[in-house]
């Protein structure tokens, strides 16, 4: 019996694990530290702690923008990194200016810090969204219409994670500061893929699973200036910012993964950018019944690997159902809970219609895919959309 081939296309939600992680994992192991505590004053301990901060230096250096390598914190991954930056940053601001009461959230942010909405509110803040243009972009116009002199922290993502649009970070930065409130970016889907404009960010969050890295393992990059209260109590390791015992193996990982995709990045988005042109090209042909939420226009406002669509004649469940029936591994932009479908509350911010938005697919991917896999996966989706259109 011959098996089905399995192609997955949903890096954007984890990437498969890359080469040089899994080599960092078993040079791990083979070493003598390994482990050992990094915080431990004994021999080994000694070791793990300088392996430690090689990657955290490592990092710092893929992430330019002048982060230092103690800039750097580890956490269990990107919510982690949100929520602590998110939260963190907000509270020291407030300590040191009482009057920084506000904080401004984008309309089409990660759940990560949207969730947050209801802590905030707990905390005492006030919770403003920045609203985005009919392309997915937050403005610097529009992030000055929430702005004044009581906001503490905006957080906007350096690309968003359903639809693939990059956001103009840094001009938003200094759009923040004129107001005087700090500025953090959730990277987690830009990180590796595109160059980051980090110069004028106050911190950063990025993981490693969506770069080919192991699951469990982010960071938040915040700098040495920046007012940040811990949310976590219990030891004094990532310079009391986030206690625990780090995972050294995954750390070694993350940072190789990282170098990797940061010494290949721009063949790497070259290679992704054409291959998301192609699938494009075929899915949102005339007669096809599918639209790109945001254009087929792949550039530099664009991540390279993820193709964003919608399908008005069908809802996302059905789809992916379907798809996954046949191979082809992706998700949906929107929520699906059973018996009920939500439309995505990005899609929703770009003012797609509701019925369009319950249809819309995400098919996200890098270099390590082959054209043969996207052209299958596109004969697969027209099958599927032509049939249930003749129905």
């Amino acid at each position: 019996m011959q098996t089905r081939k399995t192609v997955y296309l949903d890096h954007a939600a984890s990437s498969p694990l890359r080469q040089q992680a899994r080599d960092a994992l078993l040079a791990y192991e083979e070493a003598p530290y390994a482990g050992a505590n990094p915080n431990s004053l004994h021999t080994m301990g000694r070791q793990a702690a300088r392996a430690l901060d090689g990657a955290r230096a490592e990092l710092a250096r893929c992430l330019g923008g002048r982060i230092r390598p103690a800039d750097v914190t580890f956490t269990s991954g990107g919510t982690e990194s949100n929520n602590l930056a998110v939260l963190g940053m907000a509270e020291g601001a407030r300590s040191r200016d009482r009057r920084r009461t506000c904080v401004v959230l984008s309309a089409i942010e990660h759940d990560s810090i949207l969730d947050l909405v209801p802590m905030l509110h707990d905390r005492g803040f006030e919770v403003r969204l920045a609203k985005c243009d009919c392309s997915g972009v937050v403005t610097p116009e529009l992030l000055g219409e929430v702005l004044d002199a009581s906001c503490a922290l905006v957080s906007v993502m350096s690309a968003n994670n359903e639809t693939g649009v990059v956001q103009p970070v840094g001009q938003l930065a200094r759009t923040a500061h004129a107001a005087g409130a700090l500025f953090h970016t959730d990277a987690v889907q830009a990180f590796g893929r595109i160059p980051l404009d980090l110069a004028d960010v106050d911190a950063v969050s990025v993981a490693a699973h969506k770069i080919g890295g192991p699951v469990g393992i982010g960071a938040l990059a915040v700098r040495g200036r920046v007012p940040l209260r811990p949310m976590m109590l219990g030891g004094g390791q990532e310079l009391g910012r986030r206690p625990g015992t780090q995972d050294v193996s995954s750390a070694l990982a993350f940072a190789a993964a990282a170098t990797w995709c940061c010494a290949n990045l721009e063949q790497n988005r070259v290679a992704t950018a054409g291959l998301a042109r192609g699938l494009y090209a075929r899915l949102c042909a005339e007669g096809t019944g599918i639209r790109p939420t945001a254009g087929t226009k792949v550039g530099a406002d664009r991540l390279p690997g993820i193709v964003s669509v919608v399908v008005p004649s069908m809802d996302s469940e059905t789809l992916i159902l379907a798809l996954d029936q046949q191979g082809f591994e992706v998700s949906a932009g929107s929520a699906c809970s059973s018996g009920s479908l939500d439309p995505s509350h990005v899609l929703s911010a770009m003012g797609i219609p509701r019925n369009d938005a319950l249809g819309s697919l995400r098919v996200s991917f890098d270099e390590r895919c082959p054209r043969e896999d996207l052209d299958a996966f596109a004969d697969a989706l027209l099958a599927i959309v032509a049939a249930g259109r003749a129905r």
